[in-house]
């Protein structure tokens, strides 16, 4: 039987869907308002739409996507994965619609009460929709206006910070308070011991993690400055490794040169990036998804910003230090050249920062 719209904003809640795609970062600021959720309602299933190639983030393989909740797929009971852009690539292609017929399948076969659309892009809102669920919660002023158009319940966010933004459709759901919870990425065994491994064949115990990669050039510090803070770092015992994804080689390399040998180049997989980030002694980079991840696992972050706000992308629930020139403006300008005033904070005080933060927490 189909329930009722009016009766299914409290604990009557059994089923619940939320609606989170990409990317990286977004998918963790999302975190802390599930985690909440699993809280409010700990009898619930919870399911999650997401894109293929962040999964991981959720549910480690070959674990089910589906069933009780484990170490390895600690927050939800069902990931339903989707590949948007092959989609759209090939959306000619028979093959396609049988793919995303039987994703729609599975999803509305869970018979969702409640669906909560945490993109707020018309592409979400409409999984939302598709799911079935008769009640569908978002944001009031929504990413792309046109997602409002398929909500039921639209929520005001409060809070700077999108990671406030989201506890608060949360709160809307649960019709309580909820407390910012510390949440669990899963955690994949063979992924630890291969972060073991690398890490005692390069005798490093205690490192400092570098991503110098970023989302657009405007907010990509030079890789040769993250080279001289490796350098400069080593002369107090402290190691660097450099995390870099697909198409970032030669910038790692790039760091890697400049940083006198001091410095190792490491890529990973999904689950062996969670790996080495939880070791971590403290983590240097800008606004991306690998300081966001840092950040949720509680990590000391030096965040490195140019043209993007902290107080509303910055490090979130850890020890951090955020260094951001007041000549940098809030930009979301895809440009190619780094800010110029990201361009103003120099090696050393990146160094400076780095050593505060540790002498401060006792890290």
């Amino acid at each position: 039987m189909t329930p009722d719209p009016a009766a299914v904003a409290d604990n009557s809640i059994e089923r619940m869907l939320i609606v989170r795609l990409g990317a990286m970062g977004d998918i963790i600021h999302t975190l802390p308002a599930v985690t909440g959720l699993r809280l409010a309602f700990p009898r619930a299933e919870i399911g999650w739409i997401i894109e293929e190639r962040w999964a991981e983030l959720l549910c480690t393989l070959p674990t089910p996507r589906s069933g009780p909740c484990s170490p390895q797929r600690p927050l939800v009971d069902h990931v339903h994965t989707v590949n948007t852009q092959r989609w759209r690539k090939a959306k000619f292609a028979s093959g396609t619609w049988e793919q995303i017929a039987s994703t729609l399948s599975d999803v509305r076969g869970r018979q969702y009460q409640v669906a909560v659309d945490l993109q707020g892009a018309v592409r979400s809102a409409l999984l939302a929709r598709w799911s079935g669920a008769p009640v569908i919660f978002g944001m009031r002023q929504p990413r792309e206006t046109a997602a409002g158009m398929f909500y039921t319940r639209l929520v005001m966010p409060k809070g700077t910070h999108v990671v406030q933004q989201f506890l608060a459709v949360a709160e809307a759901v649960a019709a309580t308070p909820l407390p910012i919870p510390t949440i669990q990425l899963p955690c994949d065994p063979s992924a630890e011991q291969a972060c073991e491994r690398m890490l005692s064949h390069l005798g490093i115990t205690e490192f400092a993690l570098l991503n110098p990669g970023a989302g657009w050039g405007a907010k990509q510090w030079p890789a040769e400055r993250y080279g001289a803070v490796a350098e400069q770092l080593s002369q107090s015992g402290l190691k660097s490794l450099i995390n870099y994804g697909p198409g970032e080689e030669s910038l790692a390399r790039s760091v890697e040169n400049s940083s006198g040998g001091t410095a190792k180049a490491i890529t990973s997989s999904l689950p062996q990036l969670i790996a080495f980030t939880r070791r971590a002694h403290v983590f240097i980079g800008g606004d991306t998804g690998p300081m966001h991840l840092a950040s949720a696992l509680q990590i000391p972050v030096v965040g490195i910003f140019g043209p993007t706000n902290p107080a509303r992308n910055g490090p979130f629930g850890t020890k951090n230090t955020v260094l951001r020139s007041l000549s940098s403006p809030t930009d979301h300008s895809r440009r190619a050249e780094p800010d110029p005033g990201l361009l103003e904070i120099t090696p050393e005080k990146v160094v400076a920062a780095v050593r505060q933060l540790l002498e401060q927490f006792h890290v």
